[in-house]
Parts: structure tokens; sequence; C-alpha cells
């Protein structure tokens, strides 16, 4: 019988860390391990997800200070029989760490991104940061997604004994790359994202616009949901008067990524901070979508500059457009550089290569040794760091 994780999440978006976890439900099973979600915000994941036969415990938050749900989450784990609580976000932490008091079950977090640059809205990232930072004393584990966030951790002052870094990883949608010509004529610029302020799409729209400006055929697709409305018809508008209303095709969300990406020749990711280790960048990757994206937290450890993709600075639009130019041009080999993505990211980006990652910290931390694939602890901290308590 599978051990049984409980995996306590917002549920307010279907976004990178969400499908972490949704890819995580599916793949963990093989190993060992059964997830079920607490959702203590309702919102899309509960329709969204992939993992539909995953158990989904809804115990909503009367407020953003309200501590009795973590006593309520504490309750469903002991009755349902987990053995482990793993939590994503600052909030979640907050509610899994008094689960955890009150089950006396250990507890695991997962660090998509370093909480105290997350955002544009500074006070609220020092906030985060301070009840991540409490919530997470005692925890037994903490999972970093990339060895920028490790470092960030260890910067924190967290004990590298704790740390143990599993990258993130994708489902690879064939057993071979298709073939695909060079594209002709007008170009598909895309990029796929929940937009918002940190992910810089207005930096890309105005490159698309400069292209335009110098006579490139080129349309941006613009595939996902936006933040808010109010963001949305600040990123409407930009595009109005920049002229590009009709470059741009403003998609929506999809639960098809492959289908999405499939129709972009050049995906571009123009984040200006935050980032972890980007999902969608990997899903390009795996379709064979030459990628652009910005040299900031995460990122350059997937992308090799001009072998599997292209680095830009972030907020810097001319940037973008002299690669996407360039790319145009021939100047950067628009078939060398999807292959060596597809290569890349079966060797060492998968789903499988994530939840195996993940089943060894559950092991360590449940005194289970291997599993039964073998696979040892490999990953972790490299650094010692300074210390924070157990």
């Amino acid at each position: 019988m599978n051990i049984r994780v409980l995996h306590v999440i917002s549920g307010e978006f279907y976004a990178g860390a969400e499908r972490v976890q949704d890819l995580l439900a599916l793949r963990l099973r093989e190993l060992g391990f059964e997830v079920g979600f607490a959702c203590t915000k309702p919102g899309i994941f509960p329709q969204r997800r992939v993992c539909k036969d995953a158990p989904l415990f809804m115990v909503p938050m009367a407020s953003r200070a309200d501590l009795a749900c973590g006593l309520k989450v504490g309750r469903v784990a002991r009755r349902e029989g987990y053995r482990l609580i793993h939590t994503h976000t600052p909030r979640t932490a907050m509610i899994g760490r008094i689960a955890s008091l009150a089950s006396g079950l250990p507890m695991v977090h997962h660090v998509h991104s370093p909480t105290a640059r997350d955002s544009e809205r500074r006070f609220l990232n020092r906030i985060n940061a301070v009840v991540e930072r409490l919530s997470l004393f005692g925890v037994a584990r903490l999972i970093p997604v990339s060895r920028s966030l490790e470092r960030y951790l260890l910067d924190q002052g967290w004990a590298a004994e704790k740390i143990r870094t599993v990258p993130n990883g994708v489902p690879t949608p064939t057993a071979y790359l298709p073939d695909r010509a060079a594209p002709t004529g007008e170009w598909v610029i895309g990029s796929l994202a929940l937009f918002r302020p940190r992910k810089g799409i207005e930096v890309l729209i105005q490159a698309i616009a400069d292209l335009q400006m110098r006579g490139r055929t080129v349309r941006l697709l613009a595939i996902g949901p936006f933040e808010s409305p109010a963001y949305e018809t600040q990123i409407r508008n930009l595009a109005q008067r920049l002229g590009m209303g009709d470059a741009i095709e403003w998609a929506g969300f999809t639960s098809d990524v492959n289908t999405a990406l499939a129709k972009m020749d050049i995906f571009v990711l123009p984040s200006l901070y935050g980032e972890g280790m980007p999902m969608v960048v990997l899903e390009a990757m795996a379709m064979g979508v030459p990628v652009i994206a910005t040299q900031v937290e995460g990122i350059p450890e997937v992308l090799t500059d001009g072998r599997t993709g292209l680095l830009v600075p972030p907020d810097d639009a001319a940037a973008i457009s002299r690669e996407i130019e360039e790319l145009m041009e021939g100047r950067h080999d628009w078939q060398a550089l999807r292959v060596a993505a597809r290569d890349t990211q079966v060797a060492s980006y998968s789903d499988l290569s994530m939840a195996r990652g993940v089943a060894a910290v559950y092991r360590e931390v449940l005194g289970l040794g291997h599993d039964g694939n073998n696979v040892p602890l490999q990953i972790g901290a490299r650094e010692k760091g300074t210390g924070a308590p157990a």
C-alpha cells in the first residue's frame, strides 16, 4: 500500500507551482506514494488539475490569518492516514506547520521562488518572508527547485543539512522530436504565463513593436490568464498605444500547453525577477521550441546561452528583439537550438526525475531508505549553511 502524503495548496491559481504538485501526484504513485490535496483557498485548481483521482479536501481559510485552518488540516491528515505534510507557499507553510504540530507528522516545504523578492510589492514580500521563516522552524526538509534557490536558502541562514534541491521536470510528449522545418514568412513569437508584472510581458510587447517597425513579419501569441482585470486593461492599453492591437493574439488559459507551444516558432519568457525553475521553459524545450529567456534566478541553470537557448538581460526589449532577429536571419541555428534543448530536457528535467527526487526526500524524512529503483539521495545543498534551528 502506498504511503500517503498530504500537499497543502492554495488552489487560487493553476500556474507553475500548482503544475508541479499536479505532476507529482501523477508520478509519485509509481514510486510508492499517494498524494492528497488540502485546498485552503477556493479557486481554479480543483477544476484544472490533471490528477483528478487524487483525494481533494476543501479546507478554506476564513481570512489571511485564519490559523484555525491549520488545525482542520491536521485533523484531515490524522483521519485519512497521511504520514507526511508537504507545503509550497508562505501561506500554506503557515497552515501546514500548524497541521504538522497538531498531527505530529513531519513536514517538508517546496521553494519555488525567492520569497523575499517574489513580486514588485516589496512590503508584501517582507511580510511573506517573515511568515515563511517563522513557519519553517522545525521543518524536516526544504526542497528548492534550483541551485540559485538553494543558495538563497543558505544565505537566509538555513542549515545545509535541511536542504535537498530537486529540479523541476515535465513530461516529454513524444519518444522522438518531430521533424519541423525552420519557419519562413511570418514568425510566431509566443509567451505562456500567468501574466502579472513580474513576468515582463510589457517588455516583450515593446520588442515585437520594435521588430515590426524594422519591417519584420512577426506576431505575438500570448497564452494564459491575467492576474487581475486591472493589469489586463493596462497591458491591452499599452498594446494599443504601440499600434500592436492586430499583432497580438490573447489566447487565454489552456490546459493543452503542448498544442499551444507547437504553434510557436520562438518561445520568450521575459521575466523581470523571482523565478525558480520555470516549468514553461522546460515544456518549450520538450516540444523543441527555441527559447529566449532572461538571465534571472534559475533560468541560466537550465539554458546554456547559444546552445540550448538564448539568454538576455531582464527588462531589455532591445536585447529580445535582437535575438529574435538573429534567429530569423539564421545567425543562430534554429534547428540546433531546438534539438539540443530537447535532449537536455529528456536527460535532466523529466517529470519522473522530479518525482524520484521528491520521493527520495520523503523516504529520507520517513526513514525508509532507497526506493524500489534504488534511487539514492544524490541531490542537496553543496555548501554548509550557518544554520537555522532544527
